[in-house]
């Protein structure tokens, strides 16, 4: 069925022809899926915009986007099969097509505030926060995009090259990154809660040489209490639109999650896993960005259906105390290992709201706390410390 839902959704929508003609958006909350580490590189100063007269000029249609693109409007056209065009508009139309799925779950027909901001020098870009906040069925959702360039940072530099990126070290660099990156932490603990970003990032000398591009991302899943047939559904959806491209990527990815996701002092993952990948290039960028389109467009059929199945459930105390624990060790692999989040700190004037998005309202740590054995709760921490195959 998983792959039947997938195979409808992610032949749905075309990207880059937003550039020219109005798009399309179907009815269906599942059918219309779509999709940079968390938190990410975003940055300082904020406005709040709408898309509205401001686009009266341009042959470029917006009107369903949460806001104006970043980018000014008549540079995307000019450049409109520049990689950093496409990947702009993906992430524009992902975050839109993802929180309007969200807001449709919503019991109270709740509406995301959308927070659209530029760096302290705006020529640098900036990004759109969007965030849904104490509502009927999500405690807190987030949905961020940033489009910026700005200098790489010495701290960065040597960041690029620990992993492999040839810069010399008597040369000044910028970068280009635009990139989408969501949390969403419900309110009942039988709902899970997600985490995905796709991003790209670029980056040059001042010479216009020593040129670099990739791409990452990933989709991953950290239920509270374990239902196989949901984590079945979750790893089908996103191994149908890995399985187009390669048959490798799945178990590839599937275990650099696994291995990415692990809380080396606790010995558990922070969840079931999902698929991750980084510093992802190849002699066709199109090709890569084709396949980070079809995995974000996965988002929405991979996990509407959960919430939708599980946010009326009946819930406990003692149900409610171990999905606050269970946040705490979302806290802790974000403040201490996540890439993206560091990669945030260390751009300057980091945008701190944006990159602290992904923390919960709430969680809670107890000191030396063991689920009793055979307990519903034992069942999930074996399975996060011990990763298992699930299609």
């Amino acid at each position: 069925m998983a792959s039947t839902i997938v195979r409808g959704a992610v032949r749905v929508l075309g990207t880059v022809a937003a550039v020219r003609t109005p798009r399309v958006i179907k009815n269906s909350r599942y059918i219309t899926a779509t999709v940079f580490a968390s938190g990410g590189v975003l940055l300082y100063s904020s406005y709040s915009g709408k898309v509205d007269a401001a686009q009266k000029c341009s042959n470029l249609d917006t009107s369903t986007f949460m806001a104006e693109p970043i980018t000014e409007l008549r540079i995307l056209e000019e450049n409109s099969e520049d990689m950093k065009t496409k990947m702009e508009l993906l992430i524009l139309r992902i975050q839109s097509e993802f929180c309007r799925a969200l807001e449709q779950e919503d019991g109270k027909q709740a509406k995301f505030t959308v927070d659209r901001w530029r760096r302290h020098n705006p020529n640098e870009g900036g990004g759109i926060t969007c965030v849904l906040q104490d509502t009927e069925t999500f405690e807190k959702a987030g949905v961020n995009i940033t489009v910026m360039s700005a200098p790489l940072s010495k701290q960065l530099q040597a960041s690029m090259r620990a992993r492999g990126k040839e810069l010399p070290e008597d040369k000044q660099f910028t970068f280009f990154a635009a990139g989408i990156s969501s949390v969403i932490h419900p309110r009942n603990p039988h709902v899970p809660t997600i985490h995905f970003n796709y991003r790209y990032f670029e980056m040059q000398d001042e010479d216009g040489k020593n040129k670099h591009w990739w791409f990452g991302g990933g989709t991953d899943l950290t239920p509270y209490y374990l239902d196989e047939d949901d984590v079945k559904h979750f790893h089908s959806v996103l191994k149908s639109a890995c399985d187009r491209h390669d048959p490798q990527y799945y178990p590839n990815y599937k275990k650099w999650c696994d291995d990415y996701f692990h809380i080396q002092y606790r010995g558990e993952r922070r969840g079931i896993g999902g698929i991750f990948f980084d510093d992802l290039e190849a002699d066709n960028a199109g090709g890569v960005f084709n396949f980070v389109k079809d995995c974000a467009e996965a988002v929405i059929p991979s996990y509407i259906p959960l919430v939708k199945k599980h946010k009326k459930d009946a819930v406990s105390e003692a149900e409610r105390r171990w999905q606050l624990l269970r946040r705490g060790r979302y806290v802790e692999f974000n403040l201490v290992y996540d890439r993206g989040t560091k990669f945030g700190f260390a751009t300057p004037n980091a945008r701190i709201e944006s990159i602290l998005m992904s923390l919960p309202l709430q969680a809670r740590w107890e000191y030396m706390h063991k689920p009793e054995p055979g307990s519903p709760e034992f069942k999930i921490t074996e399975v996060l410390k011990n990763p298992r195959e699930w299609v």
